[in-house]
């Protein structure tokens, strides 16, 4: 079949209505992110009332319960649909962002002596168990607008819409720091930093009500065969004995698994720990100037960086390997293992350096799991089973963020040489499991 902008060979009218659908849906996702990611930002906020110790402790027990959430969201989003979980899940965090906005304010503002750690662990595992309905409904809802041969696109657009959510996160979070410590010195709100992000995901969940469908039916066009794992299933009743069956016994879905670990690993090694570099840098007085256009576009430049990553491995995904996607991981991960041993010899030169070099690492690991966690879970696990497919791999993806969590709070905290050197083995683990399945694709599109 020759590639395309439009393999399948859909109608306009489908295809504006298809984006009428992700979008919202999408940007859903993308403010998911800055209601779990500004935690990042309120940890350099708040200073020494969360210590890095602190900060992986509360991480990780938000993380580790992602990735264990996948165990009841996964089959429940395939038996209710993704719409309803994706009003679950944004309703659920915007509540959890206000309540953790609450605890900040109590403490700040009220006097409240509580347990810092103990009670944004609770709250904050609370929050990542609502997160996690989002990539499972975005892939349910999305696996049966997009045939198998369109999919590389939908990963690229995937790995965009990580990229936006980390803009908002990141630059959006550090711009309300900002402003409340411009307008009150004394007494910064910091507490806005979780309350913004709660009042942008009601008004999503709103929109939502009236624009997700869950499939073409639903919205006045035909469904059609995706091409996929579940091809020839549209009449089949959901069984979830079934599912997990497909799930559990895939060779292919269990190794995209433990890549994504790894990725768990990387990317969060990076993302979050990068600014809490830049902020120590900043406090030491080394070269302040350089490190504060880090710490203030570091949203920006991940956007930048998530999209060209995701765009680029759609794009070799479907026009150079025929809709293969380990192939495109494989070749971003090595990319990416460079990049982190050059590390080893950037943290004692300029920030540029080293910025440039965890730009690269966020360029390849976004794009990677745009294309195995956005993608491949949809390719083999089908529509039947995509919210379960993908809820084992993102939880996967977020078990290994709690390991880096727990490790990086305590490593770096001894010494920020070995911050590298822990990432490097997941690194070379990522490429050799890559290898294992460099030429898997779902029978029904084998050519």
């Amino acid at each position: 079949m020759p590639f395309s902008r439009n393999p399948i060979s859909h109608s306009p009218a489908f295809r504006r209505r298809r984006i009428m659908n992700w979008l919202p849906l999408g940007l859903t996702y993308a403010f998911l992110y800055m209601a779990r990611y500004n935690l990042t930002v309120s940890k350099n906020a708040l200073g020494p009332l969360m210590s890095k110790e602190a900060f992986g402790i509360i991480f990780a027990a938000g993380t580790i319960t992602y990735a264990f959430s996948f165990l009841i969201n996964g089959p429940l989003t395939d038996r209710i649909g993704g719409k309803k979980a994706m009003l679950i899940g944004s309703a659920g965090s915007a509540v959890m962002n206000v309540v953790m906005g609450l605890l900040v304010l109590g403490i700040l503002e009220w006097g409240w002596t509580l347990n810092l750690t103990l009670w944004f662990s609770i709250t904050y595992a609370m929050n990542m168990y609502f997160q996690s309905y989002g990539a499972v409904a975005i892939v349910k809802v999305n696996s049966s607008w997009f045939h198998v041969r369109e999919r590389g696109i939908f990963g690229g657009i995937f790995g965009i819409l990580i990229s936006l959510g980390l803009y908002f996160a990141f630059d959006w979070s550090q711009a309300i720091v900002n402003w409340t410590e411009a307008v009150n010195p004394a007494h910064p709100q910091y507490w806005l930093v979780f309350f913004v992000p709660a009042a942008i995901l009601v008004f999503w969940f709103l929109l939502d009500i009236f624009l997700i469908r869950d499939n073409p039916s639903q919205a006045g066009f035909e469904d059609f065969d995706t091409g996929d794992a579940s091809s020839g299933e549209a009449d089949t009743p959901f069984v979830l004995k079934d599912i997990l069956r497909r799930i559990f016994t895939n060779p292919v879905i269990l190794t995209v698994g433990l890549i994504e670990l790894c990725t768990g690993v990387l990317r969060n090694g990076v993302m979050h720990w990068f600014p809490i570099y830049a902020k120590e840098q900043i406090a030491a007085a080394a070269q302040t100037a350089s490190w504060e256009f880090w710490l203030n576009n570091w949203g920006l430049l991940l956007m930048l960086a998530g999209a060209s990553g995701g765009m680029l491995a759609g794009w070799m995904s479907d026009h150079l390997f025929g809709s293969r996607r380990a192939p495109v991981a494989g070749i971003l991960y090595s990319a990416l293992l460079l990049a982190v041993i050059g590390m080893i010899f950037a943290l004692d030169g300029t920030p540029y350096l080293l910025g440039g070099l965890v730009v690269v690492i966020s360029i390849a690991v976004i794009g990677t799991h745009g294309m195995l966690s956005g993608t491949a879970t949809m390719d083999f696990g089908g529509r039947k089973a995509a919210a379960t497919a993908v809820g084992l791999i993102d939880g996967l993806v977020y078990l290994g963020t709690g390991i880096q969590s727990l490790s990086l709070g305590y490593i770096t905290s001894a010494n920020w040489h070995y911050w590298p050197v822990f990432l490097i083995p997941f690194a070379v683990a990522g490429i050799l499991l890559t290898l294992r399945i460099w030429h898997a694709i779902p029978s029904r599109v084998k050519r």
